[in-house]
């Protein structure tokens, strides 16, 4: 009886290892494309290419885990091709793991290996990883081999991993990137603004996720107490820049010169749950003081939430809908969403971006703007 139950446990298990390998992978595959965005901006702010590139290799890396996955069940090179390589990539993955919980700690974050969906600390992927590597090597030595000599076709992992990658692009279309030389911008800071009638006194303060430029500001105008010639009281502030937020001038039914005095510019997607507290949150700060015109860049994606999103966060500001790689352009390197933007004549006063250390602060922006 035992030596039956062990010649159907040799029998089965290897197959039951395979099906595991399999699910891993296509878990793995399929969560990063929810949403895909979240996936392709990982690429990018590991610096491996920029948001005009990131769309397609997102998607044929995406393909190629589906690959291995389908590969994993075939008998076409698993034992020369499959499982080697599947093993060097998990190696190369761990080797990554290893460097985010040096830089940033073991437990630090979501490595993005199950992409948004299931949230996965460097620590919790680096054990996944290694037992995966473990059934892999289980099957190479004991179990799997390739087809007979001669009768491997090569082809079927090609044409696998092509059918893979066509229906990548297929059923997850994307607009391809209209400025090839878009790079991510550093944020300019404009800190706590102390200003009499003539001049601008700034103190500065830096954040680890803000790059920040002390700028003295010129007199913005001549001695104005010439009792001959009287002119309008100008409002003090800094000198007014061209800000990389310029171009965008139009907001729902609204002309908008972003650059004109003071501005709150949010950066949203319509199906973040933290972008709507933010933005509900502002609306309850526009009842306490008189705030700036509020404006919103949504990201294009998931834009029929749009009108959700507003219900929601009970209110209604207006808006305008920029492509993702423009989106992500703009607001910064690494930065994460909710993104709020207090601007006065095109100079960034207050930046909040993400869910940490330098997320949405209310009490903050009502401070700024009212000492300013």
């Amino acid at each position: 009886m035992k030596t039956e139950t062990k010649l159907k446990i040799k029998k089965y298990l290897p197959w039951v290892v395979r099906v595991i390998i399999f699910l891993i992978f296509m878990v793995s595959g399929i969560a990063k494309l929810i949403p895909v965005w979240a996936f392709e901006k990982q690429i990018v702010d590991l610096g491996i290419t920029s948001w005009c590139y990131a769309p397609y290799l997102a998607r044929l890396i995406i393909a190629f885990e589906i690959a291995i996955g389908i590969a994993i069940l075939q008998p076409h090179y698993i034992k020369k091709i499959v499982i080697p390589a599947t093993i060097l990539l998990l190696l190369a993955f761990c080797i990554h793991l290893m460097i985010l919980m040096v830089q940033h700690g073991a437990m630090s974050g979501n490595c993005g290996c199950f992409g948004q969906l299931i949230p996965m600390s460097p620590l919790e992927a680096f054990i996944k990883n290694i037992v995966t590597i473990g059934l892999l090597i289980y099957l190479y030595l004991n179990v799997v081999r390739d087809k007979e000599k001669g009768k491997n076709k090569f082809i079927y992992l090609v044409l696998i991993y092509l059918a893979s990658a066509l229906i990548m692009f297929m059923f997850f279309p994307f607009c391809p990137c209209k400025d090839s030389a878009l790079v991510d911008q550093k944020v300019v800071l404009v800190d706590t603004i102390k200003h009499t009638k003539n001049s601008l006194d700034s103190t500065i303060s830096i954040t680890e996720k803000q790059a920040v430029i002390y700028q003295e500001n010129s007199e913005r105008n001549n001695e104005i107490n010439n009792a001959d010639s009287p002119v309008q009281p100008v409002e003090s502030g800094p000198n007014k820049i061209k800000s990389r937020f310029s171009e965008f001038t139009s907001f729902g039914n609204e002309t908008v010169n972003l650059d004109e005095g003071k501005k709150i510019l949010c950066f949203f997607v319509p199906g973040c749950d933290e972008c709507r507290e933010a933005a509900k949150q502002i609306n309850l700060l526009s009842k306490e003081i008189q705030l700036p015109p509020v404006y919103i860049l949504f990201m294009n994606e998931e834009v029929d939430k749009i009108p959700d999103f507003f219900i929601e966060a009970n209110c209604k500001f207006p808006y305008t809908v920029i492509d993702i790689p423009t989106f992500w352009g703009l607001f910064g390197a690494n930065a994460n969403t909710p993104g709020v933007f207090l601007l006065w004549n095109g100079n960034i006063i207050r930046f909040y971006e993400g869910g940490e250390n330098n997320k949405f602060n209310p009490v903050d922006l009502r401070k700024a703007i009212v000492q300013s």
